[in-house]
């Protein structure tokens, strides 16, 4: 069942990095400026993330398989309107239905998870997925490049669309709503407790956000990723291709790369996880190290610098399956499902800002005669550092364990 959930979200990493490749055609087409693409680019993790606590809802009152069953349909909705549009509003909102389709793919599989493996496996098998839907991300490196290369980026999302539909029919026939767990103690005669409302599941939301550590744990949510994505996604295509004279192709070879060795990260911190003790330093220190990574690509050391820097980036992406580790481990058991809803909002919103924020400075930049890809990579970098410094001196969870602690339920 997992394996077959894994299909939609891996299906969803390749949405979330089409841009890379589609970018210059899409540009050509539409007549757009590097804000503009961020814009499309930035339409889908918007959509994404700003869905993840009613999908975290959803999956509550409903189950995971009703939920991904009654939404990703959207996906494939969005693809084909996407093939078809002919005005870039249009082309923005099947990102958007595309954005909101894919909304629960990754969430209901941590959920799975949490729910079906022990504890102590969490992380091992949480990277172990996270590695396998990077698979989607192979999709958009070389054989979407030469597919688009061949036709057009609109055949690229009818693929796309195809697969999603294979997708959903595999968690039609594979997937089952997993028994819920037995009850620690039942009273006879005494009837369960009424299943809440969608406005109750909202409010149950504020005793998250009541928790001092939260705001750190946010905070870093919404760099780590953006900062993979926002280059993998959106800037490694057009770097390499107007920066250094690289084909589609062969910047599709190049992205094609990052997403292999990004497979291997998660499952490799996720073997490697040093445990509650550790694991906060951990995070810090590989959050510096990405950072200096596109500070270096910043300052345009050359082609074989930028692609190994890229490569260096897409491996140690994997630390953040750390990040979901850290966040199991800083609340309650109570509160894990809407935790995991709260940071992996955070994760893709920030995504959207992001992309978003760079193509704004991509154009600032090139009115202002600056090389636009020092002006971005430089404001990733800047990004992440920030986020470490919230993550590492705002208030962390109370003792090793915060599921013990008092007053940290809610």
């Amino acid at each position: 069942m997992l394996m077959a959930l894994t299909t939609a979200f891996a299906l969803s990493q390749s949405y979330r990095t089409v841009a890379a490749i589609m970018a210059t055609q899409l540009q050509r087409d539409f007549a757009l400026s590097a804000q503009a693409l961020g814009v499309f680019a930035g339409a889908f993790h918007f959509a994404f993330g700003a869905l993840q606590l009613f999908m975290g809802i959803g999956i509550d009152l409903h189950g995971i398989r009703r939920t991904v069953l009654v939404v990703f349909p959207l996906a494939v909705v969005g693809a084909v309107l996407s093939a078809m549009s002919q005005q870039f509003w249009l082309l923005v909102i099947g990102q958007v239905l595309i954005g909101i389709g894919c909304a629960p793919a990754f969430l209901v599989c941590t959920v799975f998870i949490a729910r079906q493996f022990p504890a102590a496996r969490f992380a091992a098998v949480s990277g172990m997925t996270l590695g396998l839907g990077s698979i989607g991300m192979l999709l958009t490196g070389t054989p979407l490049a030469w597919l688009i290369d061949q036709s057009s980026w609109r055949t690229g999302f009818v693929a796309l669309a195809g697969a999603s539909a294979l997708a959903w029919l595999a968690i039609v026939w594979l997937v089952h709503e997993p028994a819920p767990a037995a009850p620690a103690a039942e009273t006879p005669g005494v009837a369960p407790p009424p299943r809440p409302t969608v406005m109750a599941a909202l409010r149950s939301y504020g005793a998250l956000f009541s928790l001092p550590h939260t705001l750190g744990i946010v905070a870093l949510a919404a760099v780590t990723y953006a900062a993979f994505i926002s280059l993998r996604g959106l800037w490694l295509g057009p770097l390499l291709i107007e920066r250094h004279g690289f084909s589609l192709v062969q910047s599709g070879n190049v992205a094609l790369l990052v997403s292999v060795v990004g497979m291997f990260g998660p499952a490799l911190f996720g073997r490697l996880d040093p445990g509650e003790a550790r694991r906060r330093r951990w995070i810090v220190g590989f959050t510096v190290a990405v950072a200096a990574l596109f500070a270096a690509m910043a300052i345009d050391p050359g082609a074989p610098i930028d692609i190994g820097a890229s490569v260096l980036v897409g491996v140690l992406s994997g630390y953040i399956v750390l990040q979901y580790a850290d966040v199991k481990a800083a609340y309650p058991a109570a509160m894990t499902g809407r935790a995991m809803a709260v940071f992996t909002m955070a994760m893709f919103l920030g995504v959207a800002a992001m992309q978003w924020l760079t193509g704004v400075v991509a154009s600032a930049a090139l009115a202002r005669g600056v090389d636009p890809f020092l002006a971005v990579l430089a404001t990733i970098a800047v990004l992440l550092l920030a986020g470490a410094g919230a993550f590492r001196w705002l208030p962390a969870p109370a003792g090793s364990r915060p599921d013990q602690a008092g007053g940290a339920g809610g």
